[in-house]
């Protein structure tokens, strides 16, 4: 069974490189809105991975609410959650370090995981990582991930395809089914 894992898409673009990820981003927003169109059409688990931002008293509503309250909510909007949409709070770059997302998609019964989101070369990198080596199957929908620096983006997704075995694939190619 697949699950969509969007990973830090709520967000406040407030930090240190927002202006470098803000054209991958704005690229890659309708790519993710669709697929979670998609997703949740064919009722595949969508799991939202996100930063706190450094607030550990908040909580899921609160960090959409604040995303939604900038400059950059056009990029969120198109990917708030819905009320089946799962939300796991992440410290670190991978969804899967100090989370409960390895029990979640247990769980879930999920073997599959597609990885969207931002940032490539960092949080989708890592988080691919941490799920090939609990021997989930990976894909990684090129145009649905954003990235800080563009060849660091593209040498990520080559580690992904090569020393994870990971699907890199257009969004397009996704099979639900």
């Amino acid at each position: 069974m697949h699950a969509l894992i969007v990973i830090d898409m709520i967000n406040t673009y407030g930090h240190e490189d927002a202006e470098l990820l803000l054209p991958s981003a704005q690229r890659a927003v309708p790519v993710v809105a669709e697929l979670l169109d998609r997703a949740r059409k064919a009722d595949v688990p969508v799991v939202y991975a996100n930063d706190n931002f450094g607030s550990w008293r908040s909580h899921q509503g609160e960090i959409v609410d604040e995303a939604l309250a900038t400059a950059h909510s056009d990029l969120v909007e198109p990917l708030r959650p819905d009320d089946d949409s799962l939300f796991v709070l992440k410290a670190r770059h991978s969804v899967f370090y100090e989370t409960p997302m390895s029990y979640l998609l247990w769980r879930l019964g999920v073997d599959h995981v597609v990885l969207t989101g931002q940032v490539t070369e960092q949080c989708v990198l890592y988080s691919a990582l941490d799920a090939h080596i609990r021997h989930l199957e990976v894909t990684v929908p090129k145009d649905a991930v954003a990235s800080i620096h563009p060849r660091l983006g593209s040498a990520a997704l080559e580690m992904m395809e090569r020393n994870m075995g990971a699907h890199i694939v257009a969004a397009k190619e996704i099979d639900f089914a």
